[in-house]
């Protein structure tokens, strides 16, 4: 009779530890149970840890409630302006009603996948190529308000939405490029503009603090000999400005005295500068006034006639 109880007693406590063993359930930690017994959903969500189901009329699934990241494979389409481009995405989601997430679709991944895969298209058709390129902030709201809106019916929130990158024809690339390229150039000519202007404004000012001291040019120009022969490398030509002999004239000392005279009497004397000329003296008048005026020196008088026409004048007579 022991025996028999002891049989009993074993065979009823590995019954249960069968059962047990098949009726326990461990959920963890970032996961929910949701039952199903006899294919109708029991009420209440199995939250994480032990839990137990009846075998064969209770079947337990399990649900994931951790952000998911999916990627959207590349989408290609025309832009609003003509401009066909890729564009690829990535997803984070996550299941806020594990009951809605099983009942309410069959597999709430890849219907969230399909979901965000026409939006990217939908949304590549309503924006230009500036937009996509530049004004990502707004396209990623737009894109995760369209994959929202029937999500929530799913038992899923979408939690973010990035455009990871736009793909571009090679032609379109180049065209970008060049029109970059003459930006650039466009505003590297209005700052050298600038420049030019504000340097203009300085050199003047400069010119009218040197127009009031004429050596402060002489400076300027020493300066600048001496910062160009410090390299050594080229041939200097140096001009020599007008300003500069007057500034030398001016710094001349004073001329000495007067030359001694010429010991030659019959040399004219040089009249000092500013001197009056001097008037020759005037003869006055003998006693004879009607005597005929001295003869000219011997050597401005003419010649002698000759003898031979002296005698043919006599001849005449």
């Amino acid at each position: 009779m022991v025996e028999e109880l002891l049989t009993a007693a074993i065979a009823a406590g590995v019954g249960v530890t069968v059962y047990l063993g098949v009726a326990a359930r461990v959920v963890k930690q970032y996961e929910r149970g949701v039952v199903f017994r006899l294919g109708r959903l029991r009420k209440g969500v199995r939250g994480p840890g032990f839990t137990f189901v009846v075998p064969g009329v209770d079947k337990l699934r399990k649900v994931n409630m951790q952000i998911v990241t999916m990627p959207v494979p590349a989408q290609e389409g025309i832009t609003r302006d003509n401009v066909t481009v890729r564009v690829d995405a990535v997803v984070y989601f996550k299941v806020i009603d594990a009951a809605d997430a099983i009942i309410e679709v069959e597999d709430y991944r890849f219907a969230v996948s399909q979901m965000a895969q026409t939006s990217l298209r939908s949304i590549i058709g309503k924006s230009d190529l500036d937009d996509l390129l530049s004004n990502r902030e707004q396209l990623n709201q737009g894109l995760e308000l369209m994959i929202d809106s029937p999500a929530v019916g799913w038992g899923v929130q979408i939690d973010r939405v990035e455009i990871k990158d736009v793909s571009l024809p090679e032609t379109m690339k180049r065209s970008m490029a060049r029109q970059a390229e003459a930006d650039r150039e466009r505003r590297a000519r209005i700052i050298n503009a600038d420049a030019e202007l504000q340097a203009s404004r300085k050199l003047a000012e400069a010119a009218e603090v040197m127009s009031e001291q004429p050596a402060a040019l002489q400076l300027r120009l020493l300066q600048t000999v001496v910062a160009v022969a410090a390299e050594k490398n080229s041939t200097l030509v140096l001009p020599f400005p007008v300003e500069l002999l007057r500034f030398l004239e001016r710094a001349a000392p004073a001329p000495g005295p007067a030359a001694p005279p010429s010991a030659d009497p019959a040399a004219p004397q040089a009249a000092p500068p500013g001197a009056t000329p001097p008037v020759p003296p005037r003869i006055a008048p003998g006693p004879d006034a009607d005597a005929p005026p001295a003869l000219d020196p011997p050597a401005a008088r003419a010649p002698a006639p000759a003898e031979g026409a002296d005698e043919g004048q006599a001849e005449d007579r």
